[in-house]
């Protein structure tokens, strides 16, 4: 960990091995207070790595970092989201202050404008310093703290670029600000925002009068999720709240599914390596993460084109496995598929053997080559014809 500037320093400092789980008192020079703030690592998180993580800033950590933290973990084991870096700042009694708001245009002023430079001038720019981040960062908040972390939405470069409003409670012209920030952002922003029915009856009717202006915003930069529950209460909607949520944030980064594969690979007008690049590329400008494809999704790219007798995007995808994985065998099996499927019956039974002497995977195993092997060698014996280049 890189050493802190030297306004901050560490009074405690707890670190779970197994969950990197890290606490600290904060010393701010904004607030001239101590704040406690907690910080999740990802489980084999190494400072040393130039691997990057989104990072998870939690409002009211009191309460509601640790079923951020859950839900996560949850989402990271199942790969439906990149792992993160999760903040959550313990408020308490300060809470009120902290939220402290102007009645008409619900922006923050005097203790809550502190803070609000509290957050953009110390905590994240300390996070950033001191951790492996990405670009990418979400906030996290509920009723009054929900309307106060909107705010960062109103700066010429926005602090986040995804916001979770977990039961907002909006103040002043606090929705109107968001609208018309939100119709002119040119940047992708997600904005995800929750109520149920048996939520607090003023925050509702706020929420759903939101919703109807937010719904009309026409910008393709905007990723806007809006949710009304059933029989959840103002507290207990938080726990499906905020799994819906980083289930929406990140879904491009999920696996292929089955209505892309459908709707969108089968189509697609060009080479099929060219539309798995442009996925991954698009998961790494988004997010700041590399991902890199993993062998189901070469599978899945592959199926694609035997189902659309792609014999072009076949090569160019075997070819792409072996740059990223040079000595894995499914990238070399793909090219000798191609091959075979081109009727150059030599080549493909070359390739296939290639192939036996790279590592093995799940789905390409030395068996499966084995019987590729065997079927040409048959095939070249009966002299059947074989057009090479």
């Amino acid at each position: 960990m890189k050493r802190a500037l030297p306004f901050i320093f560490i009074l405690f400092c707890t670190v779970s091995i197994n969950a990197q789980a890290i606490y600290e008192q904060f010393q701010s020079r904004k607030l001239n207070s101590t704040r406690d703030i907690k910080i999740q690592l990802p489980k084999n998180y190494d400072p040393e790595s130039d691997l990057k993580y989104p990072v998870i800033l939690v409002f009211d950590g009191d309460y509601l970092f640790e079923p951020v933290v859950g839900q996560v973990a949850f989402q990271t084991y199942f790969d439906k989201m990149p792992e993160a870096i999760v903040v959550g700042l313990v408020q308490g009694k300060q809470r009120f202050y902290d939220s402290f708001h102007d009645e008409v245009s619900g922006l923050p002023i005097e203790f809550g404008a502190k803070f609000f430079e509290f957050i953009t001038l110390e905590l994240m720019p300390y996070i950033d310093r001191n951790f492996n981040t990405s670009k990418f960062k979400v906030a996290v908040g509920h009723d009054l703290m929900a309307n106060f972390m909107n705010s960062f939405l109103l700066k010429d470069e926005p602090l986040f670029k995804a916001y979770i409003n977990l039961s907002p409670d909006f103040k002043g012209k606090m929705v109107e600000n968001v609208s018309n920030r939100l119709k002119w952002l040119k940047e992708d922003v997600f904005y995800y925002m929750v109520t149920s029915d048996k939520d607090i009856a003023p925050i509702r009717s706020d929420i759903k009068n939101a919703d109807q202006e937010l719904q009309q915003l026409d910008n393709k930069a905007l990723k806007y999720y809006f949710e009304d529950f059933k029989d959840d209460s103002h507290y207990t909607l938080v726990t499906g709240a905020l799994s819906q949520a980083l289930d929406k944030i990140f879904e491009l980064y999920k696996p292929i599914s089955d209505r892309e594969f459908k709707e969108d690979i089968l189509s697609y007008e060009g080479t099929l390596d060219q539309y798995i690049s442009k996925r991954y590329q698009k998961i790494e400008d988004l997010f700041g993460v590399h991902k890199p494809i993993s062998e189901e999704e070469f599978e899945k790219i592959v199926k694609a084109a035997e189902q659309r007798n792609d014999l072009a995007s076949l090569e160019k995808i075997g070819k792409l496995a072996n740059k990223q994985n040079p000595n894995t065998s499914y990238g070399t099996y793909y090219l000798a598929l191609h091959a075979e499927k081109s009727g150059k019956t030599k080549r493909a039974k070359k390739l296939y053997e290639s192939a036996l002497d790279l590592e093995s995977t799940d789905h390409i195993n030395k068996d499966l080559i084995l019987s590729k092997v065997e079927g040409l060698t048959i095939a070249v014996d009966d002299n059947v014809t074989d057009i090479e280049d």
